[in-house]
């Protein structure tokens, strides 16, 4: 089988964490993309299990779960990640709706992250409604992964709101694909089980 070196202990320290946390404690408001095309500038009052508490100055208070979350980042960084959002019109067209089951989800396995992380490899994440994604995989927790856009602006994608991910040669690391092709297995991080232990 074998292991990713450093994966195990990276886990233990981030995997836990959220950033909707994060931004509850900072108290100062987030650009989140929500599905539906909406794009809501607000700051957290709520953190819980399934759902946010925001508050909005152009809405007021709002109440949504989760899944409705494709992608945020702090709002003064607004005007430097909106040009960077591409869009995919075949996914955009075919009009997704969240995916509330998990094990319906187009999920992506740690060690394939972990590396890709590791070797800062640009990759494009495309989310349910089209938007694209590019840039470098920062970091990643349970349900979101952070990734680096161009002049290292972060950003945070919700992995439910997932699609696809790929990296510049067009390969796919969803986990469907990868049990196949096992990327993890061709890194330098990679360590395999010593038969004769």
């Amino acid at each position: 089988m074998g292991f990713l070196l450093g994966l195990q202990e990276y886990l233990d320290d981030t995997y836990h964490t959220s950033v909707f946390d994060q931004a509850f404690e900072s108290k100062e408001p987030y650009e989140f993309h929500l599905h539906g095309h909406r794009i809501v500038k607000a700051t957290v009052v709520e953190n819980l299990k399934y759902d946010l508490s925001l508050h909005s100055a152009e809405t007021g208070e709002m109440h949504l779960p989760k899944t409705d979350v494709k992608l945020l980042y702090p709002a003064a960084l607004s005007d430097a990640v909106r040009p960077l959002l591409k869009a995919d019109r075949k996914v955009r067209d075919l009009q997704l709706e969240p995916i509330i089951p998990a094990r319906k989800r187009h999920h992506i396995k740690n060690k394939s992250l972990f590396p890709l992380m590791k070797e800062r490899q640009v990759v494009f994440f495309t989310l349910m409604e089209g938007e694209v994604v590019k840039g470098l995989v920062t970091g990643f927790t349970r349900y979101e992964i952070t990734v680096s856009l161009k002049g290292g602006i972060p950003v945070v994608v919700l992995r439910h709101s997932v699609v696809d991910l790929r990296d510049k040669k067009g390969r796919c690391f969803l986990k469907s694909s990868q049990e196949t092709h096992r990327d993890w297995e061709k890194s330098d991080l990679f360590v395999p089980e010593d038969p004769d232990a």
